[in-house]
């Protein structure tokens, strides 16, 4: 890791942090070169279960401007609590890195639009931590839906479980200051962008009811969502399940398509009537994983599988998600 080209900072080093440090380990052109997070206790716990086999430990950080200043990374991985997002990936962006965000990239519309001005003068490459867009099964769908394989597409349902409530108790999740929302905004985020990703359209209008279960957040919710391109979908988030799951189904005037919704790992395809036995997946469609392509992009050697304009839709979907539950009326994005 220490022979690399690119140095890296991380911001933010909770648990998903720890799974993205796993990731950066085994990519040879990587230099972890700066932490920092609220405390230098939080960094050197961080450190001893995420990093105890690295040489040359990463400095120390508790102010992301110092830790810019002394590092000079080339690029940054944010995972702080989501209404943090903007304001700490503008200053990324004015400091000359690329930027890698968790999701939800921002949790207000006009902040998204305000990143992508950003993003665009800096040149620098930002994209969000989903998995779909990196799996072979949502690039052959997206493929499918561009290209009309299954005719047009008309109808997308799906559905995500977890017991969400139980274990963000008394966490940053559950408070609405940080968090900018539930469920919704957190795993439920995952099937948002899969539906806005493969779909590729601006929302238009969205219908939400939801359920916080005497919390500050939604913890289920479901929407009915109407994309300008005239694609109908309807949501289901589950945040007090005990059995987690999650299922997609996309419905062409063609053919149907079921998929993992969560990581694109698994993938059934009707043409007509007949099931494929073989769905013409091939290798090159694999980004690995976000963090690989977030690095492969940067290096010139892949197109980022996300962007800031991705995360504008999903800004989109969820204002108007959030305006609907409180007027108890169907809601449109405007800013």
């Amino acid at each position: 890791m220490a022979r690399a080209g690119i140095k890296v900072a991380l911001l933010g080093c909770g648990g998903m942090m720890g799974a993205h440090v796993a990731s950066l380990k085994r990519h040879p052109d990587v230099r972890i070169v700066g932490l920092c997070d609220v405390t230098t206790e939080i960094l050197q716990d961080f450190v001893n279960r995420n990093m105890p086999d690295v040489p040359g430990k990463p400095a120390f950080f508790t102010d992301p401007a110092e830790m810019y200043a002394a590092c000079r990374p080339d690029a940054v991985f944010i995972g702080t609590p989501h209404t943090q997002h903007y304001a700490q990936g503008a200053q990324a962006l004015d400091e000359g890195c690329n930027v890698f965000m968790e999701k939800p990239m921002v949790t207000i519309l006009k902040d998204a639009y305000s990143l992508e001005k950003k993003v665009k003068e800096s040149g620098k490459v930002l994209v969000i931590g989903y998995n779909t867009p990196c799996s072979a099964e949502f690039f052959y769908l997206r493929n499918l839906i561009r290209n009309k394989i299954l005719g047009n597409l008309e109808l997308v349902t799906g559905f995500i479980s977890q017991d969400w409530l139980k274990f963000t108790t008394g966490k940053w999740r559950q408070d609405p200051a940080l968090s900018g929302g539930g469920q919704a905004y957190d795993s439920g985020a995952h099937l948002f962008n899969s539906l806005c990703w493969s779909v590729e359209s601006d929302i238009e209008e969205i219908f939400a009811f939801a359920d916080n279960h005497g919390t500050r957040v939604d913890i289920n919710s479901v929407c009915s969502i109407k994309f300008v391109n005239g694609v109908l979908a309807n949501i289901t988030v589950g945040g007090n399940c005990p059995g987690g799951g999650t299922f997609m189904a996309y419905i062409f005037d063609g053919g149907r398509v079921e998929i993992d919704g969560w990581g694109g790992s698994w993938i059934n395809v009707w043409q007509g009537r007949e099931k494929l036995k073989y769905p013409p997946i091939t290798p090159e469609m694999n980004a690995v994983s976000p963090v690989h392509n977030f690095i492969d992009a940067i290096l010139g050697r892949a197109e980022p599988r996300t962007t800031v304009h991705n995360g504008i839709v999903q800004s989109q979907l969820m204002d108007a998600f959030y305006k609907s539950q409180r007027t108890g009326r169907p809601a449109n994005p405007g800013i």
